[in-house]
């Protein structure tokens, strides 16, 4: 049996590379050939050319050689990150040959028994990949149709997408999704939906071991804040302070002690495996803390982006490190005895929803 899986796998960013991977890996561990359909449109691709100007204001024959040089610098550093991320890419990620369009994909579509788009912000409405029918396996002739944790990152369809969301889940012989507000938005469409966890919960804490890396290090707090939150600045020398702990930080910081200019996906597991304590706000990160059964703490970032995380630490009983009062978060134990119990029930759901697309069971 062969299975393809579609989504945002090739963007530079570190949880869409380990949830691609992720999924992907957990279907080949059950003995199914699977690989990643190597989607890049131009939406997708052409702002990490050195030469691109994304703003047509920009994009003008005076305006565009001074444009273009002051962004120089700071391209020529993301040039540094993207190749690092082009090597785990190369290593650890089994991808299709490269289709730049839909209509590329409905041409020629790769073949397969069993199509899975996501997961990640695959349908997210202010994404061009909201909108790509693509990602709703629009170009797939004959097999069988799913999403896995398909994330639309928001809780409302604005009114004028709803049609097109509507006509594109018909498409769709199984739908799941990631968020709860997302089952919302299906039951709102018409339709109805399974909700299930992220697919870097879907491995073993070991199968991440084997791609961590690994480095001397002294104890350590991890700041993963790529908003330039204050608050998460004083929250993360309150608890360095208290635990004598030395601040690591993933993009540049003044106070840490230890910064990071960028990660691949390896150094982003193994940074966390190792930590003491992580403070950050993205989902990615949480995740990985809770595999790791890390002590941690998050600070809520924009309402619409963060409803994953709310969803995430309220169904495994953690809502308390979601930090509203700054004053008084909490850095005391986790009792991960019980959060365990509650992720293996949602692990257990989120693997029997798989097992029910490659029997095609319900269809």
């Amino acid at each position: 049996m062969k299975a393809l899986t579609i989504t945002c796998h090739d963007v530079y960013n570190v949880g869409a590379s380990l949830q691609a991977y992720a999924l992907c890996k957990y279907l080949n561990n059950l003995g199914i050939e699977t690989k990643i359909i190597d989607y890049k449109p131009d939406y997708l691709s052409g702002h990490y050319s050195l030469m691109s100007v994304s703003n047509p204001i920009y994009d003008k024959p005076l305006i565009r050689q001074t444009y273009l040089a002051a962004k120089l610098p700071s391209r020529l550093r993301a040039l540094k990150r993207k190749r690092k991320f082009d090597v785990f890419r190369e290593q650890y990620l089994p991808i299709t040959t490269r289709y730049s369009s839909l209509d590329e994909l409905k041409s020629n579509p790769p073949p397969a028994d069993i199509y899975f788009a996501g997961s990640d912000q695959i349908w997210n409405p202010l994404f061009p990949n909201g909108k790509d029918k693509a990602f709703f396996l629009d170009f797939v002739k004959s097999g069988i149709k799913a999403s896995y944790a398909a994330s639309f990152a928001c809780d409302n369809i604005p009114d004028d997408l709803i049609e097109h969301y509507k006509t594109s889940l018909a498409n769709l012989d199984y739908i799941s999704v990631r968020e709860k507000s997302a089952v919302r938005i299906l039951e709102n469409l018409g339709y109805q939906g399974e909700r299930v966890l992220d697919p870097v919960f879907l491995l073993e804490k070991s199968s991440w071991d084997e791609i961590a890396v690994e480095e001397d290090h002294e104890p350590y707090l991890f700041l993963y804040d790529f908003d330039g939150n204050e608050e998460i600045t004083r929250i993360a020398k309150r608890i360095a302070k208290e635990k004598n702990l030395k601040i690591y930080s993933l993009f540049k910081s003044d106070f840490a002690d230890k910064t990071f200019e960028f990660m691949c996906p390896r150094e982003f597991v193994g940074i966390i495996k190792n930590a003491d304590f992580v403070i950050s706000n993205s989902f990615h990160a949480t995740a990985f803390s809770v595999i790791y059964k890390k002590e941690f703490a998050v600070i809520n970032r924009k309402q619409a982006i963060n409803t994953r995380m709310r969803d995430l630490l309220a169904d495994l009983g953690l809502s308390d490190r979601l930090i509203i009062d700054v004053d008084n978060a909490s850095s005391e134990p986790i009792d991960y005895d019980l959060v365990c119990n509650k992720l293996n029930e949602l692990q257990a759901s989120s693997k029997n929803y798989i097992d029910k697309v490659i029997k095609n069971d319900g269809k």
